[in-house]
């Protein structure tokens, strides 16, 4: 089965705000459901994985475009973001990592 056809089916039988696992540790497939007069779409999103490869975050980033991935891309750019993350990391406590299992799309 082709990386289209496996797409394909994810949004036709996928449940709304499913996350389907890919080969890429972090980089997962979304299907956003219907919105307003917007049928259900798929988007990527970005979340960091524990050990078994779950995400550990409830929602990561949602790219749902080449557009919105360029954007964000420049965003990481900027050489005050990483003192900033720094200093924020430096006061926030650290939190512990939840894990799950599922099946993985190979990308």
């Amino acid at each position: 089965m082709s990386l289209d056809d496996k797409l394909s089916s994810f949004l036709k039988t996928g449940s709304d705000w499913g996350r389907m696992k890919t080969s890429v540790p972090g980089i997962f497939v979304l299907k956003l459901p219907d919105y307003k007069s917007s049928p259900a779409r798929l988007a990527i999103e970005l979340n960091p994985t524990d050990d078994s490869g779950s995400p550990t975050k409830r929602r990561g980033l949602v790219l749902r475009s080449l557009d919105e991935l360029g954007e964000y891309k420049a965003i990481f750019q900027y050489d005050k973001l990483e003192p900033l993350l720094r200093a924020v990391d430096g006061l926030n406590p650290k939190q512990k990592k939840a894990s799950k299992a599922g099946e993985v799309l190979d990308i």
